[in-house]
C-alpha cells in the first residue's frame, strides 16, 4: 500500500476510540431504520429474537409495514413497525443546520436522520434504557456482541461494533482505498448501542450524520468500539450523485476528526482553518483521480470512478468555508433544540404508551404472546385492534 499524494490527509481516526470488552446487558430494542423490502430484514429479526428484545422497524419507501409484520409473526418477533411517511407534521422541531444546507443548495434528501431521531425519541418515551441501532444492509455474526454493546453502553456517549466484511467508507474513501492507499474505517450508526443518557443528543440531517451524534460543544465524546458487525456489499461509484451528496458532510466530520486527531477541538475550527482543509481536500480528489486510469481495473469501473470523483471535486468547490463555521454554530445551536424537546417529553410504561402519546399513525405492534396487531393511531391515542 502506498500512502496517497497528499498527507494532510488522515487516513484514521480509531485511535480516537476505546475499544474494549465487558459483560452483556439486556437489550431492549434493536432500532432499524429501512427503506428496502422485508426479505432484507432477516438478520435483524434473527438478532432480535435470539437476544428476546423488541424489533422497531422505520419504514419508507419499499419497506411494507404489513408484510414486516407477517414476517415477524412467522419467526416469533416482538415488532413495533412504523410507517414514516405518516408521521405527524408537527412531531419533529425544526432544526437550524437543515435549514442553512437547504438555503446554500447543500440540502441532503434522505429520510435516514429524521428515523434515527425517531428512534431516539420513541426509545426515550417507551422507557426503553439500551438500543441498538442496527442498518438494514448489516449482520452481527455474534449476538452476543449486541449484548456487550449495551453493556457499555451506560459508561459511553456510543459503543459501535467494528464493521467488518465490505468497508463502510464515503465514495472519497473507497476511491482511496481502491488506488493503493490505506484507508480505515470507524463506527457509526449501522451498528451503533447508545444509552438513555445518550438520547438527548441528535442526529442532523447531513451524511456522517452518526459521527455528529457523538459530538458535545468541544469535540468527541467518550466513546467505544467492541465486537464485529458486517457490511453488506455495494458499489460506491454506481452513481455520482452518491458523492455529490455525501462531499458536505465528509468534508466536515474529517475536517473535524483531524483537529480531534492532533488534540485540538471545535473551537479551532475557524475560517482559516478550513479555507486549508478545503484546499487540502480539493488536491486530494485530484490526485485520486489522475490515478484511477488502470488497465486491470477496466473501462466501465474506471468511468464509474471518475464520474464520482468529479462529482465530488466539483462539490468541493462549492463549499465555502464560512459555511463549514456557520453549520457548527448552528449544530451547538440545534443541540440545544433538540435536548430541550426530548426532556420536555414523558418517559412512558411501554411502548404502546409510547406509540399513543406520540400520535405515530399507522404504527403497529406484533408481539408473539398476543396474536393481535395493536394499531395506534391519531393523537387521541385511540387503540385498534385487527388480526395479523
Amino acid at each position: 500500500m502506498t500512502p496517497p499524494i497528499d498527507a494532510s490527509h488522515h487516513s484514521s481516526h480509531r485511535q480516537l476510540l476505546t475499544t474494549v470488552g465487558g459483560s452483556a446487558s439486556r437489550l431492549d430494542a434493536i432500532i432499524v431504520p429501512t427503506n428496502r423490502t422485508p426479505d432484507h430484514l432477516d438478520a435483524a429479526m434473527d438478532l432480535a429474537r435470539e437476544l428476546r428484545c423488541t424489533l422497531l422497524l422505520l419504514c419508507s419507501q419499499n419497506a411494507s409495514v404489513g408484510l414486516s409484520e407477517s414476517l415477524a409473526a412467522q419467526r416469533g418477533v416482538d415488532l413495533i413497525a412504523v410507517d414514516v411517511d405518516r408521521l405527524p407534521d408537527d412531531l419533529m422541531p425544526a432544526f437550524r443546520t437543515s435549514a442553512l444546507l437547504l438555503a446554500n443548495g447543500f440540502e441532503r434528501r434522505t429520510d435516514t436522520s429524521l428515523k434515527r431521531n425517531l428512534g431516539l425519541l420513541f426509545a426515550r418515551a417507551a422507557g426503553w434504557q439500551r438500543v441498538v441501532f442496527l442498518d438494514d444492509d448489516i449482520k452481527v455474526p455474534s449476538p452476543s456482541d449486541l449484548g456487550v454493546a449495551a453493556g457499555l453502553a451506560d459508561s459511553y456517549a456510543g459503543v459501535g461494533l467494528a464493521i467488518g466484511g465490505f468497508e463502510d467508507n464515503s465514495v472519497v474513501c473507497h476511491a482511496l482505498r481502491e488506488v493503493g492507499a490505506f484507508q480505515d474505517t470507524f463506527i457509526g450508526g449501522g451498528a451503533l448501542a447508545i444509552g438513555a443518557h445518550s438520547m438527548t443528543s441528535f442526529f442532523p440531517n447531513v451524511y456522517n450524520e452518526d459521527w455528529f451524534f457523538l459530538l458535545d460543544d468541544d469535540g468527541l465524546r467518550r466513546t467505544a468500539m467492541t465486537g464485529v458487525a458486517e457490511q453488506e456489499e455495494y458499489d460506491p461509484f454506481a452513481d455520482p450523485a452518491r458523492a455529490r451528496t455525501e462531499e458536505f458532510g465528509d468534508c466536515l466530520a474529517e475536517g473535524l476528526f483531524a483537529l480531534f486527531d492532533d488534540g485540538r477541538g471545535i473551537r479551532d475550527a475557524d475560517v482559516d482553518y478550513w479555507d486549508s482543509f478545503l484546499r487540502s481536500r480539493h488536491r486530494l480528489i485530484v490526485e485520486v483521480l489522475g490515478k484511477v486510469a488502470d488497465p486491470v481495473r477496466g473501462r466501465e469501473r474506471t468511468r464509474r470512478m471518475t464520474a464520482s470523483l468529479s462529482a465530488a471535486r466539483d462539490r468541493c468547490l462549492r463549499i465555502a468555508p464560512r459555511l463549514c463555521v456557520d453549520y457548527l454554530a448552528a449544530l451547538a445551536e440545534d443541540r440545544i433544540v433538540w435536548h430541550t424537546f426530548v426532556r420536555l417529553q414523558p418517559v412512558l410504561d411501554g411502548p404502546e404508551a409510547a406509540m399513543a402519546a406520540l400520535g405515530l399513525v399507522g404504527a403497529h405492534r406484533q408481539h408473539p404472546s398476543n396474536p393481535f396487531v395493536v394499531e395506534v393511531g391519531g393523537r387521541a391515542g385511540v387503540h385498534d385492534l385487527a388480526r395479523v
